[in-house]
């Protein structure tokens, strides 16, 4: 039997990147302007939920076609079929964090400045500052609530198709 909490299909593995997406795109862009502006406020936030489905756009196109083949090279270069679900699951996290990070300290930024209706370089300019402090932070989310949360979605979802097609062949009495 397949994992249960990963994805089966393509369709599933758009929902389940998605999920991660929205969840770590929304709390590093919420950190990165309350670091920026030098505190918490209301308005960040609301920023951060307006600006939300440009980034989610940005980082599912990154992981499309970047963030995800880089891992996919890693993991079948580092694991084997031998190895554990969960160790494979760790190493996808290290990969795509250490790529997406990489890439978004520098373009998360601009993309903030477009939508304000600017152009600002500064967070290439602050890369080499910045970039340490996202991994760490975006590990972190990734580990505690992004892919748990993806991983409950994708085990629920799978246990209901398994019960539902259990029942499919059972006559009612």
């Amino acid at each position: 039997m397949e994992e249960l909490r990963l994805p089966w299909n393509n369709k599933e593995g758009l929902v389940y990147g998605g999920v991660i997406a929205a969840i770590t795109g929304f709390i590093m862009m919420t950190f990165n302007i309350c670091k920026t502006k030098g505190g918490i406020e209301s308005e960040y936030i609301t920023d951060a939920i307006v600006a939300l489905p440009l980034l989610w756009v940005v980082i599912m196109i990154l992981m499309t076609f970047v963030v995800g083949r880089f891992s996919d090279f890693m993991l079948r270069r580092y694991t084997s079929p031998s190895d554990s679900v969960n160790s494979k699951i760790a190493l996808n996290i290290i990969c795509c964090v250490s790529a997406m990070s990489v890439i978004m300290t520098g373009v998360g930024p601009l993309v903030g400045s477009l939508l304000a209706g600017m152009i600002n370089l500064e967070g290439f300019q602050n890369w080499p500052i910045n970039w340490p402090v996202n991994f760490c932070v975006a590990f972190m989310v990734e580990m505690i609530i992004a892919q748990p949360i993806a991983r409950h979605i994708m085990k629920h979802k799978h246990m209901r198709m398994i019960r539902m097609s259990s029942t499919e062949g059972v006559p009612n009495e």
